[in-house]
């Protein structure tokens, strides 16, 4: 009998043709998994295809005896109890090279987006409240600007890349500093984090959600940004302290921010909706239809790996 692998959204099915002619699938009749077919698949499920938005908490874990994987559908696996699914013997694994270049690209559009003001014009162009005096509705060039990315992983590499376009001078900020020739060959300086605050005219952020990492940008960090500073986050939303944020807008400490993640999303803090300086998007950083192929055949490629006792998984644990 073919073991069950349990996806927890409705995905188109021809995504996941390598994994069907292994495994029985078991996918939601909705768009996601309901109480009832959780209760009806969980006990059954050897394997766990998960998007960030479901929590795979300890509890669940404990509802399913045959679960011997947890594949997280994206990058991202704060959604995952890692720590209880070890202690489980349970193989957690990530989703980390499809959403490298779409998220890379959508950062620089919200960098593009935010600095000339493309959504707050639009927005006023539909409403009839658009202005075309000469000085007004004037953004601000990235071009000769200095990018500072947080987080000088995979994605922000990506970033890095973009940062070529508008001829960015590139600070970054890790917890460990990059070997000086990859630095060379990026052609990236090393700052403290207070230095990347304090000189760069555009941050970008680019790193996991962690106890460490939650608010690393509040009213503290706003304060010693540049008052022209823009802050773009498109990593986890928790990274920034969204009601510190709202006040540092909307009392023009910093110029603007643009964010793709939220705290408590799908929820979003109503101070933000009501301020112009801001872009908001809503967690589309990964929303092409090509990466949804690629996310899909890659964590079905990391369940099918594992079970043929392949090492080469995106192991998180």
């Amino acid at each position: 009998m073919k073991k069950k692998i349990l996806i927890t959204n409705r995905l188109p099915r021809e995504h996941f043709a390598s994994l069907e002619e292994r495994f029985e699938v078991l996918m939601p009749r909705g768009e996601r998994l309901t109480p009832e077919e959780l209760d009806e698949w969980l006990p059954q499920a050897s394997g766990l295809i998960s998007s960030t938005a479901f929590p795979v908490t300890d509890q669940i874990m404990a509802r399913a005896p045959e679960l011997k994987i947890v594949a997280s559908y994206g990058v991202g696996y704060d959604n995952i109890d890692v720590e209880a699914a070890t202690r489980r013997g349970i193989v957690v694994t990530n989703n980390p090279i499809p959403v490298l270049e779409p998220t890379a690209e959508h950062a620089y559009a919200l960098m593009l987006a935010l600095a000339h003001r493309i959504p707050e014009c639009d927005r006023d162009l539909r409403e009839g409240r658009a202005r075309w005096g000469i000085m007004d509705n004037l953004g601000t060039s990235l071009y000769g600007k200095t990018l500072g990315i947080v987080g000088m992983g995979r994605i922000g590499k990506a970033v890095r890349r973009y940062a070529d376009a508008s001829r960015m001078k590139v600070l970054y900020h890790n917890r460990r500093p990059l070997p000086e020739a990859e630095e060379r060959e990026l052609e990236a300086e090393y700052a403290d984090f207070d230095t990347l605050l304090e000189q760069a005219d555009i941050i970008s952020v680019h790193i996991p959600l962690t106890p460490e990492s939650r608010h690393m940008f509040g009213a503290e960090q706003f304060r010693k940004m540049k008052n022209s500073a823009l802050l773009v986050n498109t990593a986890r939303g928790p990274v920034v302290d969204n009601r510190a944020l709202a006040a540092a807008l909307r009392d023009r400490q910093i110029a603007g921010a643009a964010l793709d993640v939220f705290e408590g999303e799908p929820k979003v803090l109503p101070e933000l909706l009501s301020l112009d300086n801001i872009v908001l998007t809503p967690h589309t950083g990964t929303n092409t239809v090509e990466t949804r192929e690629q996310m899909s055949f890659y964590a079905a490629r990391n369940v099918i790996r594992f079970f043929d006792g392949d090492p080469g998984i995106d192991r998180v644990n």
